[in-house]
């Protein structure tokens, strides 16, 4: 585990780095390619984040770890968001921000890897809050 010599710091990167171990073993990429992880999460994270309403957008970062939260609200503008998207658009927005690296099963299989390893932060109930903010054809993706 990183020794920052602070214990939240410690905490976040060591849960950060367990939200990317359990992507890239999902997907069978190698430690030694982090940044694959790290953009594939970060490109499906933004996706989500301009989905949602300013509200779901706060509840929902407020239980990721502090690292994925810096992440996720970097390059916000809360002034364009709810961004209407269906499957299509919102895959063709993570397709857009993410290098092109081979991903068995394509994009939709990416969105739910990612969102499976989040899960291991987030509630119950506010996953289903932002299920319940998503249609129902990108709501079928989020396990």
């Amino acid at each position: 585990m990183t020794q920052t010599g602070y214990a939240s710091f410690d905490t976040t990167v060591h849960k950060t780095n367990r939200i990317l171990r359990q992507i890239e073993e999902s997907c069978g990429w190698p430690k030694e390619r982090r940044n694959q992880s790290y953009n594939a999460m970060r490109a499906v994270l933004h996706a989500l984040r301009d989905r949602l309403t300013v509200d779901e957008t706060a509840h929902f970062a407020a239980q990721l770890p502090m690292l994925v939260r810096g992440l996720y609200y970097d390059g916000w503008d809360p002034s364009r968001v709810p961004k209407k998207m269906h499957r299509e658009d919102f895959l063709e927005q993570i397709r857009t921000e993410m290098p092109p690296y081979d991903v068995k099963g394509g994009t939709e299989t990416l969105v739910t890897t990612v969102a499976e390893a989040l899960r291991l932060y987030v509630t119950d109930g506010e996953w289903q809050d932002v299920k319940a903010e998503m249609p129902k054809d990108l709501a079928e993706m989020l396990p």
